[in-house]
C-alpha cells in the first residue's frame, strides 16, 4: 500500500518545541526553499531548511550532535524537517535506514515489495528470524519505530518503475539509492535529474563497495559515471556474485554521512567523488568524476530495461518441442528456453540413450559446491565468454546458472558464435530446486 509522506508520525510533534535558534523560522513547510540557505564548503546550499524547534525529549536523543562545533542545534533542526526517501529496505538499505532514523531525520520513506527470507538476514540487519516471510518495508518500519518512534515512516510496498518515480522522489527532498541492478540505478538517477534533486548512490559486491553523490545541475550524475550500460550478465548481482555482510554496514554507514551533509549543509559531499572501498585490505580511494559537456540534459524518462538489454523471460509454451519460450532479443535474435520440467525430461530421457546433450552449469566453483544438478558440466561464465573453453557447436548445448541471467548471456554468445542449437533454463537452478529436488538446499 502507498502512503502520501505528507504528515508525519505524530509522536514525533509531541510537546512544545524548545531551541529554535535565532532567525530561523517559525513552522516552516517541510523541506522549503525560501530566503538564501546557508552553503557548504563546496558551495552546496543546504537542503532542508530547519524546523520550528525541538522538545525535550529530542533535545535529550540527539544531544551527541547538539554539542558537536559546526553542526549542533540548526542542523539537527534541518535533519528534523527533512524528507528522505530510501530505495530498498535490503543490503545497504538496512543500516541506512537504521542511521537515518537514528539520526532524528523527521520522515523516512522505504520504497521495497519483497519479502524477507532467510538469506537475507546474513547482512540485513534491519530484518530478524521473526520477520520471515513479511514485508520488507513492514518489517523495516518496526525496526525503525522501535529504535526512535519521533520519525515518520511511509511505506511505498511497490516496485519502482518509469510510471511511479518522478511522483514518489517529487515527494521527498533527498533519495538514497540502495540497489542492486542497473536498469533501477539509471531509473533512479534520471527521475532525480529531471526533478532537479541530489540523491546518494552506493554499490556493492563481494568485497568492494562504491559511494558517491549525483545531482544534476550541480554536479555529476550516474550518467558521467557509467555513460553505458555494462552488457547483460556481465556484472554479477549480490545473489550471483555474493557480498561480505559487514560491508553493507561500512557502506551503507557513508551514503547516511552524505545524507546528513546534503540535508544539514555541513561539511563537503561526495559530489564530483566516487569513493571505492576494497574490504580485503581496508583501503579507500578516490575517483573523481565530471559532467560530460556534450551530453544532453535530461528530461525525461526512456525504457531502462531496453537500455540496459534486460531479458525478459518468457512463459513456456508447454509444446514438448523443447522450447519454452525466449528470453529478450539481441542482435543476433532471441533466446531459447528449457523449462526445469522439460530439462527433467531431458535428462531422463539421456540417461535411456534416447537423446543426447551437454548440460552446461556456467556459475562460480562456489556455487558449483552448494548446490548442483547430476549430469551438468561446471563451466563458469568466463571461461566461455573469454575463449578459454570453447563449446562444441556440433552438439545439443543446455546452459543453467542460478536464475536465468548468466545463461542467458552465455547463450546469446553462443548462438553469436554459430552455435545452432544452445538454449537456457528458464529460472536457473533456484527453480529447479523449487519444482524438482525440493530437497536441496537453496542460496
Amino acid at each position: 500500500m502507498t502512503a502520501s509522506p505528507t504528515a508525519p508520525n505524530t509522536s514525533a510533534d509531541v510537546g512544545t518545541p524548545i531551541g529554535t535558534p535565532t532567525g530561523a523560522p517559525s513552522g516552516p513547510s517541510v523541506g522549503a526553499r525560501s530566503g538564501t540557505p546557508p552553503t557548504t564548503v563546496s558551495g552546496l546550499p543546504a537542503l532542508v531548511e530547519p524546523a520550528a524547534g525541538l522538545t525535550p525529549e529530542e533535545i535529550l536523543r540527539y544531544s551527541r550532535h547538539l554539542i558537536i562545533p559546526d553542526f549542533g542545534m540548526e542542523a539537527q533542526l534541518r535533519l528534523k524537517n527533512a524528507r528522505v526517501l530510501v530505495i530498498g529496505a535490503g543490503g545497504l538499505g538496512s543500516p541506512a535506514l537504521l542511521y537515518l532514523a537514528a539520526a532524528g531525520v523527521g520522515l523516512l520513506g522505504i520504497v521495497d515489495d519483497d519479502d524477507v527470507e532467510l538469506s537475507n538476514l546474513q547482512r540485513q540487519v534491519i530484518h530478524g528470524m521473526a520477520d520471515l516471510g513479511r514485508s520488507k518495508a513492514e518489517s523495516a518500519r518496526a525496526s525503525i519505530l522501535e529504535l526512535n518512534p519521533l520519525v515518520g515512516v511511509v511505506l511505498h510496498e511497490e516496485r519502482l518503475d518509469r510510471g511511479n518515480a518522478l511522483d514518489l522522489f517529487s515527494q521527498y527532498d533527498l533519495i538514497v539509492d540502495g540497489t542492486d541492478n542497473f536498469a533501477t540505478r539509471y531509473l533512479v538517477n534520471d527521475a532525480a535529474a529531471i526533478l532537479g534533486k541530489p540523491y546518494v548512490w552506493g554499490s556493492i559486491l563481494r568485497f568492494d563497495g562504491q559511494v558517491s553523490v549525483f545531482w544534476q545541475g550541480h554536479g555529476p550524475t550516474y550518467r558521467d559515471l557509467y555513460p553505458e550500460a555494462p552488457p547483460p550478465g556481465s556484472v554479477p548481482s549480490c545473489a550471483e556474485g555474493g557480498v561480505l555482510g559487514v560491508l553493507c554496514a561500512q557502506i551503507g554507514s557513508v551514503m547516511v554521512n552524505e545524507a546528513i551533509k546534503l540535508i544539514t549543509g555541513v561539511g563537503t559531499t561526495l559530489l564530483g567523488r566516487v569513493l571505492v572501498f576494497n574490504a580485503l585490505d581496508m583501503s579507500w580511494r578516490e575517483l573523481r568524476v565530471r559532467p560530460d559537456p556534450s551530453a544532453e540534459r535530461i528530461t525525461e524518462l526512456i525504457d531502462y530495461e531496453q537500455f540496459c538489454g534486460v531479458p525478459s523471460v518468457g512463459s513456456g509454451s508447454g509444446s514438448g518441442s523443447g522450447d519454452a519460450g525466449t528470453a529478450g532479443t539481441s542482435e543476433d535474435g532471441p533466446v531459447p528456453l528449457v523449462t526445469v520440467d522439460e530439462l527433467a525430461e531431458l535428462l531422463a530421457a539421456r540417461s535411456a540413450g534416447s537423446v543426447d546433450f551437454d548440460l552446461l552449469d556456467v556459475r562460480n566453483p562456489e556455487e558449483y559446491a552448494i548446490v548442483a544438478i547430476e549430469g551438468a558440466r561446471l563451466v563458469p561464465q568466463h571461461l566461455i565468454l573469454d575463449g578459454e573453453d570453447r563449446i562444441d557447436a556440433a552438439r545439443p548445448v543446455i546452459v543453467h546458472c542460478k536464475s536465468g541471467v548468466r545463461s542467458a548471456a552465455v547463450v546469446r554468445f553462443l548462438r553469436a558464435q554459430g552455435h545452432p542449437d544452445a538454449r537456457s533454463v528458464q529460472g536457473g537452478i533456484i527453480e529447479w530446486i523449487g519444482r524438482i529436488e525440493p530437497g536441496k538446499p537453496g542460496y
